[in-house]
């Protein structure tokens, strides 16, 4: 489930404006949602494999390229579907604890 959470978090980061590994990470440190790159480079590479993801490389002026990652519009149509889902899910938990 935390993955999965995970997954909708970046989705979320990237729909913004286009990103590089660690700006991801620092957002979903800054959340409190601790992640580190080995849990992230392979949810990216998983993104991008199902064509969620796309990325491209940029010279870095402190050291080797970086990866910026981009959504695509395959990805954003899979992020409104998990914003559904997300706010039925909490609607939902809310009924059953009362804390609505």
């Amino acid at each position: 489930m935390r993955r999965g959470v995970i997954e909708y978090c970046i989705l979320a980061i990237i729909n913004t404006e286009e990103a590089y590994a660690s700006d991801i990470l620092f957002k979903l440190k800054e959340a409190e949602l601790l992640v580190v790159e080995g849990t992230l480079y392979p949810l990216l590479t998983r993104l991008k494999n199902e064509g969620l993801l796309s990325y491209r490389w940029e010279e870095s002026k402190s050291g080797p390229p970086r990866k910026y990652y981009e959504i695509t519009n395959r990805g954003r149509e899979f992020l409104t579907e998990l914003n559904k889902g997300w706010n039925e899910l909490v609607e939902a938990v809310k009924k059953i604890s009362g804390n609505h």
